[in-house]
């Protein structure tokens, strides 16, 4: 019989893509802040040497003392780890650049792409009553994206509305698969987000019509305009849900939090 007063274990989705410059950190950063809105207790887990999820959220690199490098390597805590924002009920696992060598510092490690898995399960993760845990990925797909995908329930893929968009689609593909063989079984698409939509053209469209053909209900309703709103807050070191509220950006953001969680709901039942 199940213990109703225990906590229930976070849904954990990884936000990937290996292609640079699709929007994948700002929907990580927004994403999490349009469902913490909504009342649900979100963590982000800052995967990216870059770090700009972390920055993004408002925390500066003289604050992040430990970070998703000694989650990994180090067999930090979760409780030394998970940093709270200006943002409420959502937290973070802050990223340096240090985690740029983790790569090669994991090879040797036999236990390589379990090590993600394993932090974000110590018993410890129950105190905080995470509803989500979204982790922001590299630009890449090398071990630290394995390591969130065998760590995840799902992936969400950021999808720019460009052409060739598609194409690298194939390749991620692939290592979800070799991942679902290999280690985690039950990975599952959450979704694919159209991203940098920009309804006056022609090739957004063909991207959309193409995307919907091949891919079906996977595609989410909800795109993400091109919104200057979106583009200007980070550099406010805020979602945009906090720099301007009443902005398209921050209404489409709201609009696939819903989304996501009526998915959620259903998959539930």
């Amino acid at each position: 019989m199940s213990d109703l007063t225990r906590p229930k274990s976070p849904k954990i989705i990884a936000i990937a893509n290996q292609k640079g410059g699709v929007g994948k950190t700002t929907t990580t950063i927004n994403l999490g802040a349009a469902l913490a809105e909504q009342g649900e207790r979100i963590l982000v887990v800052d995967l990216d040497p870059q770090g700009n999820a972390s920055t993004g959220l408002g925390i500066e690199p003289t604050d992040r003392e430990y970070t998703s490098y000694e989650l990994l390597l180090d067999d930090i805590p979760l409780e030394e780890v998970v940093q709270t924002t200006e943002i409420e009920n959502l937290s973070l696992i802050p990223a340096t650049v240090d985690l740029s060598s983790a790569d090669i510092e994991l090879i040797s490690n036999e236990k390589r792409s379990f090590l993600l898995h394993d932090a974000l399960r110590q018993k410890d993760i129950d105190q905080f009553g995470f509803d989500l845990i979204l982790i922001d990925c590299p630009p890449s797909l090398n071990l630290l994206t394995v390591n969130a995908m065998v760590a995840s329930h799902s992936v969400l893929v950021p999808l720019q509305s460009e052409f060739f968009a598609l194409e690298g689609l194939s390749q991620l593909m692939m290592t979800i698969r070799e991942v679902r063989q290999s280690a985690n079984p039950n990975l599952r698409i959450e979704g694919i987000v159209l991203t940098m939509y920009d309804a006056r053209n022609n090739l957004s469209q063909q991207v959309e019509d193409d995307a919907r053909s091949n891919l079906g209900e996977l595609v989410f309703r909800t795109v993400i305009p091109r919104n200057v709103r979106v583009s200007e807050a980070p550099s406010y070191a805020m979602p945009v849900l906090t720099y301007d509220s009443q902005s398209k950006g921050a209404a489409a953001y709201r609009a696939l939090a819903r989304e996501l969680m009526s998915t959620k709901k259903r998959n539930a039942a």
